[in-house]
């Protein structure tokens, strides 16, 4: 559906809610600390220790990604809903965080833990562990998220909202990438499978402590219309008529397919391809998280530099892809360089998950603005479930190429095989990055349909609260 053109009597956005206070802000972010400690570990440390630990080929992961995402199609939207239907004292999305605190470090812990069973038995267990784990991280993350549409109605506000979590995030991101080998190391004693289960165990209890924390620092203040009713086909059918919100969606899975595709080529591309890999792997992961940390204290600058979310979204998208080519050529023993491609990289794909969740928050405005009904937890499962899709279908396609190239575990590789990691390194993330800028053409809110969304909204709660 085309929105109506802006119109002159618009005016100036209309200041629609109080100013958010830095420990709001800070307990915000603990949420995504908690959740990264989970996520990255998965993304950068579960293919692997697939392979290498557990003991089941590069395809028969990239299958049990497929499969088991397949359940996603139906969950996340179905927890959206659930969460926009809770009714609590404390709202509709923060008590989720306490509710599934718990069943989130057993879930992870129960993924990486490698039982005494054969072949058969072992992938069944790595199924039902893998499902377990994804459900509970979307009854977590599919509220955590609705959150930064209700903490506050201005959308200047979510843009900072959305970076302070991305602080979180890769705060967590530094953490993993900063500790994770070490710990395994540490821990296990020499028992590489002890070590994993050791380590997740450790990230969860801590994770669970910040979902608390993120519980009891935050507010839900942006309520929807009074007298809106619950219903399940409207709402399905509210949402698929809302274009900006169809677009993102396609941006989620296209942005998430090739940072996952290059994510579970890291660890891969490092231990058989770059010399003095063990000394380096973890230096490499710690500067690319600072410099990210870096780009997404810029997204507020860079957002405003470019003329609004959706110009940074696509020029950001199309930076990162041509820097991240470079890794495609770069030789073992190149270390300087191979940092330096990740460092610019890192620091240019910054304000991308920042911009794509503001941008999902504006998208539940949208609908809210254009048929009077907001479904602000059904409208982000949707950034969930894209970054779920484009994980598992990034891990899939990596996991494939691997197989394909005839990857083996533990062993030095075939040029065949180095050929494969060093293509998911760096050609296919460049070339998925550059179709993720050219989708965004696609999205339609700049930043004078945001100010107008904005004012007429903050009107009409002003006039329902009036009434």
């Amino acid at each position: 559906m085309t929105a109506p053109s802006p119109s002159p009597s618009a005016g100036p956005t209309i200041p629609s809610g109080p100013a958010l206070r830095l420990p709001e802000k800070i307990g915000y972010a603990c949420g995504d600390v908690a959740s990264v400690l989970y996520y990255r570990t998965v993304a950068l440390f579960l293919p692997i220790f697939y392979t290498d630990v557990f003991g089941i080929t590069p395809a028969a992961f990239a299958l049990m990604l497929l499969v088991t995402r397949a359940w996603d199609v139906a969950n996340d939207p179905m927890m959206g809903m659930i969460a926009d239907r809770t009714q609590t004292p404390h709202g509709k999305f923060r008590p989720w965080l306490r509710w599934m605190a718990l069943p989130w470090v057993v879930c992870g812990v129960a993924m990486f833990t490698v039982p005494d069973l054969g072949p058969t038995g072992k992938l069944i267990y790595a199924y039902v562990t893998f499902t377990l784990y994804q459900m509970v991280y979307t009854a977590v993350n599919i509220p955590y998220g609705a959150m930064l549409g209700v903490i506050s109605p201005n959308p200047a506000d979510r843009t900072v909202l959305a970076s302070f979590r991305f602080y979180g995030a890769y705060t967590g991101d530094l953490v993993v990438k900063g500790s994770m080998l070490f710990l395994i190391a540490y821990l296990g004693a020499g028992d590489e499978a002890a070590g994993y289960q050791r380590t997740v165990l450790l990230y969860g209890l801590l994770s669970a402590g910040l979902f608390l924390v993120t519980f009891h620092t935050t507010r839900e203040r942006v309520l929807p219309p009074p007298g809106q009713q619950m219903n399940i086909r409207q709402d399905l059918a509210e949402l698929v008529r809302n274009g900006p919100w169809l677009v993102v969606c396609g941006l989620g899975v296209f942005k998430l397919l090739w940072i996952s595709i290059r994510d579970g080529a890291t660890l891969y591309f490092f231990k058989y391809f770059v010399t003095d890999w063990q000394v380096w792997t973890t230096p490499f992961l710690i500067l690319t998280t600072v410099a990210t940390l870096a780009g997404v204290a810029c997204t507020r600058p860079i957002t405003d530099l470019l003329g609004g979310k959706r110009r940074a979204f696509i020029m950001v998208n199309f930076a990162v892809a041509l820097v991240s080519l470079g890794y495609f050529f770069v030789g073992p023993a190149d270390i300087g360089l191979i940092i330096g491609i990740g460092v610019l990289s890192s620091f240019l794909g910054g304000p991308l998950l920042p911009l794509f969740w503001s941008m999902i928050a504006d998208t539940a405005d949208y609908g809210e603005w254009k048929n009077g009904r907001r479904i602000t937890g059904l409208t982000f499962s949707a950034g969930t479930f894209s970054h779920k899709a484009g994980a598992a279908l990034g891990g899939a396609a990596a996991a494939f190429v691997l197989g394909l190239s005839g990857y083996e575990a533990n062993v030095a590789q075939s040029e065949e095989a180095l050929g494969g990691i060093r293509l998911l390194m760096g050609v296919v993330p460049a070339a998925m990055g550059a179709l993720t800028a050219l989708f965004g053409l696609f999205y339609p809110i700049d930043g004078r349909m945001e100010k107008q969304m904005e004012a007429e909204l903050a009107a009409r709660r002003r006039e329902q609260t009036a009434t």
